[in-house]
């Protein structure tokens, strides 16, 4: 039984990351708003970085950096947010971001949302 709540769990979150509208075009974007170093904390102290750079159009190049995790990955920006691994960015202000990453537990193989708050480095 655990099992198959740990199955629900997990495509529960992976479809709360996928929250984009299917009949919305990619769309060129406002470089100044995406580019540059984001920094923020989730609600366990862990602290993460996040930096955007070679914007052009809706593509672009992230770096993302957590607790030992280092991750390079061109993303497609659409509908103010773009995904990369198990994590999706969405931009909610002008130099805010919401962050929300699915972990999956070492101990005991389950999985949670983290939800995390960014701001633009300036």
């Amino acid at each position: 039984m655990a099992d198959i709540m740990s199955i629900l769990s997990t495509a529960y979150k992976s479809n709360v990351l996928s929250t984009t509208t299917g009949s919305s075009k990619y769309v060129a974007v406002d470089s100044s708003l995406y580019q540059g170093n984001w920094t923020g904390t989730y609600p366990d102290g862990k602290k993460f970085s996040l930096n955007v750079s070679q914007v052009d159009g809706f593509r672009a190049q992230v770096h993302y950096q957590s607790d030992g995790t280092s991750q390079y990955q061109q993303v497609l920006i659409k509908d103010s947010s773009f995904r990369f691994g198990n994590t999706k960015f969405t931009l909610t202000d002008t130099g805010q971001a919401q962050i929300k990453n699915v972990v999956t537990d070492p101990a005991t193989g389950s999985t949670y949302l983290d939800t995390a708050q960014a701001t633009l480095d300036t």
